[in-house]
């Protein structure tokens, strides 16, 4: 991994660890596959810090740009499969 996650310095250090653990998640979507419902907590998780869809989609977009891994698509995905399932991207 040679990117950087992208963080607001007004989040507390709680909120940073968990904005990249949602990240990281959103990495295992795509590396080796992540349990369904272990994303969308950690994707709620994400939401309670970035409430607005705005500063979401900026977010998201910094993160694809350096990483190549899309969150839109994976927390998609995500919604769209039945629970207790594997996300994994192809």
């Amino acid at each position: 991994m040679e990117y950087q996650y992208p963080i607001d310095p007004d989040w507390s250090t709680e909120e940073i660890v968990d904005v990249i653990k949602f990240f990281e998640c959103v990495e295992k979507g795509y590396e080796t596959g992540i349990e369904r419902d272990e994303l969308l907590s950690v994707y709620r998780r994400f939401k309670e810090i970035v409430p607005g869809k705005a500063q979401e989609k900026r977010i998201f977009d910094d993160f694809e740009e350096s990483s190549n891994y899309s969150s839109y698509l994976v927390v998609k995905k995500a919604k769209e499969t039945d629970s207790s399932k594997i996300i994994k991207m192809n």
